[in-house]
């Protein structure tokens, strides 16, 4: 199954889908995009034959490298930028952060500014070993706006998201890998091959358990501990009573690999 758009698409393979982002040469981001990206979304979200998502960009030069510059290229009004731009792409970025089902970015080429703070959102980036990922707005008087300034140093901790954002200077792929920004790294041409492959082992697997082991994840970010613990044990009672856990039970004591699809 295929769902065309101009910008992006949905392709579905087994019960894996991928939306691609189709915006040449550099895909970058643009309020249309975001407006159809948050559409794809949606449209995956809902349909039940899709078990994992698998986002990528078009092309050999980039994921995305990024915001149309030419959107803010003119003077604004106080609060223009985000009303325009910024509110809506906070939505859709945070849509895809909350995605219930596992998402994985694959990386080719560049993923630069907002291109990076999409990919930063899934829950895995595998990227090619030419890959290069940079959070360059500081050289343009500004600086990561759709939450990269927040999910980046959370998950490569304070230090090095001041020197990627203060510095806005690229790094590669495997000092990506080194400090924890992405999952892993593929050979060249090979990276949404290494996403599907992953992303079929996520499809597979137990869906309930896999979305509240997720929510828990990213909720532990904002939550007084006792907090955190009680919404965890909470989940746990709901997927402890899933007939997830039953079939992955029984197949355990019968020695065989479990069958999840269709059980919650």
């Amino acid at each position: 199954m295929t769902v065309r758009h101009d910008i992006v698409s949905i392709e579905r393979r087994g019960s894996v889908g991928i939306i691609w982002l189709h915006n040449p040469p550099l895909n970058v981001v643009t309020k249309p995009l975001s407006i159809a990206f948050r559409s794809a979304l949606q449209a995956v979200e809902t349909d039940a034959a899709i078990r994992a998502l698998v986002i990528t960009g078009t092309g050999d030069r980039a994921f995305c490298a990024g915001s149309d510059i030419r959107e803010f290229s003119h003077d604004l009004a106080p609060g223009e930028i985000v009303s325009e731009k910024l509110a809506l792409q906070n939505e859709v970025f945070l849509n895809l952060e909350r995605f219930s089902k596992p998402t994985i970015a694959a990386i080719t080429g560049l993923a630069f500014g907002g291109g990076l703070e999409i990919a930063i959102c899934c829950d895995l980036i595998v990227a090619e070993e030419r890959s290069t990922f940079a959070l360059p707005e500081i050289k343009l008087g500004v600086f990561p706006g759709s939450g990269g300034t927040i999910r980046v140093a959370r998950r490569i901790g304070k230090s090095r998201a001041k020197e990627m954002m203060l510095l806005g200077d690229p790094i590669d792929a495997r000092t990506a890998l080194q400090w924890g920004l992405i999952n892993r790294v593929a050979d060249t041409g090979s990276a949404l091959q290494c996403a599907l492959d992953l992303a079929q082992r996520l499809a597979i697997g137990p869906a309930l358990a896999l979305k509240e082991c997720k929510d828990i994840i990213e909720h532990s970010w904002e939550l007084p501990i006792r907090e955190a613990l009680q919404r965890s044990m909470s989940a746990s009672d709901r997927v402890f009573r899933s007939d997830e856990k039953r079939e992955g039970v029984a197949a355990f004591l019968e020695k065989r690999s479990p069958n999840f699809a269709g059980k919650r």
